[in-house]
């Protein structure tokens, strides 16, 4: 059986709480900003585009 590798753990132990919190809040971020420029993104397409005229039929 292979002995675990005790100084590794200890990284582990040692810099999980400093990098979890991190991962979170850049990922929450990440999140805002991508619904922020996808929203961006559909208020341009709504507002840019151009409906066509109606030409009244000729009887």
């Amino acid at each position: 059986m292979k002995k675990p590798n005790l100084y590794l753990a200890f990284q582990w132990l040692i810099f999980l709480p400093i990098i979890l919190p991190l991962c979170i809040v850049f990922g929450a971020l990440q999140g805002v900003a991508n619904t922020v420029e996808q929203m961006a993104h559909q208020m341009w397409a709504d507002v840019s585009t151009v409906e066509k005229a109606v030409e009244p039929s000729e009887l």
